[in-house]
């Protein structure tokens, strides 16, 4: 009898215990967040993943009650910040800005990536797309895109573009550009596209498919010039650049997207909220006027929205890339 007893209390006692455990997970993820929670911008500071990160984390801030800091951990094309939200607990309290260029892009370059995007992550929300420009140094003597084109035609092999590195989206929309026009340009891979830009200004190269933020300040200043932007729509800090559409490519569109996801099994209470938060912050007045200064568009969406969009997109990339005699390193 006192056996029976004896056992008895432990099963009461486990089963309490296991109880006590599920109240407090339950109470924590209620209580969500009760502590400082961190964005992880896999890429530079001033870039602009690293200046979305920014805005995007002052916003969290005031919606979440606790400090969202931005860590920045670039490297590898993005493979090292995405590689270290990964392997983060998934409780939350670490969260991605991701984007296409590394999740799409980037298993068409690497032969071993140290994550998977659709096994290791939890997606949150569509953040933000942005179209590229086409800048020209101003020597160059053409003024819009049939006339680089020409120009182009006219001396194979001459003309040098620069993109932030192999594979990210300035050297497939250069690549792009090539198929769809038959011109030979010459490809040189710089550490970021800002670094590209400023070798353009410099003479150094004479063309660059830019993402908008690192052009922008050249093109207001008359150093570099804009004969076209990659997004379906004219953008607002350029209202009077064409989009490669009206220029005369009916199917040219090149966009960068990003958006905010999550170490896998994060808890669905956490994916609801920060979603949440997001559906109001991206319609804000002054978000919106911050991302359309860099070029950049606001977005929003349902979680499935953000694999959906890499898995459409990934085999476009590859073919580009395999036509680009692209190899995996």
């Amino acid at each position: 009898m006192i056996n029976i007893l004896i056992n008895l209390f432990r099963v009461t006692s486990v089963i309490g215990s296991l109880f006590l455990v599920s109240l407090t997970s339950t109470f924590a993820q209620s209580n969500y967040p009760n502590r400082p929670v961190k964005l992880i911008a896999p890429f530079p500071p001033g870039g602009t993943s690293d200046v979305l990160a920014r805005i995007l984390g002052q916003k969290l801030t005031e919606s979440l009650g606790q400090p969202v800091t931005v860590e920045n951990r670039p490297g590898a094309s993005g493979n090292i910040g995405h590689d270290l939200a990964a392997k983060s607990p998934p409780d939350g309290y670490t969260i991605l800005l991701t984007n296409s260029s590394t999740v799409v892009n980037n298993p068409f370059l690497y032969k071993q990536m140290p994550f998977d995007f659709y096994k290791d992550f939890t997606p949150i929300s569509m953040v933000a797309i942005a179209g590229q420009v086409i800048v020209v140094n101003p020597n160059v003597p053409a003024k819009t895109i049939a006339e680089l084109t020409a120009l182009a035609k006219s001396k194979p092999g001459e003309l040098n573009f620069g993109s932030g590195g192999k594979g990210i989206q300035s050297h497939i929309t250069g690549e792009m550009y090539k198929n769809a026009t038959g011109v030979d340009l010459v490809h040189i891979p710089y550490k970021g596209t800002g670094v590209a830009v400023t070798d353009l200004v410099a003479g150094q190269i004479q063309i660059v498919f830019s993402d908008m933020a690192p052009a922008m300040p050249f093109i207001k200043s008359g150093k570099i010039r804009a004969l076209a932007v990659t997004s379906p729509q004219r953008i607002g800090v350029l209202p009077d650049v064409p989009t490669m559409m009206e220029a005369g490519f009916p199917n040219f569109e090149a966009s960068v997207w990003w958006a905010i996801v999550a170490p896998k099994g994060v808890p669905q209470s956490v994916v609801n909220k920060i979603n949440s938060d997001l559906s109001r912050i991206m319609v804000m007045p002054d978000v919106k006027d911050s991302f359309e200064k860099l070029g950049v568009s606001t977005s929003y969406s349902n979680p499935e929205k953000v694999f959906e969009q890499g898995r459409k997109e990934s085999p476009i990339i590859g073919e580009i890339l395999k036509k680009a005699g692209i190899e995996k390193e």
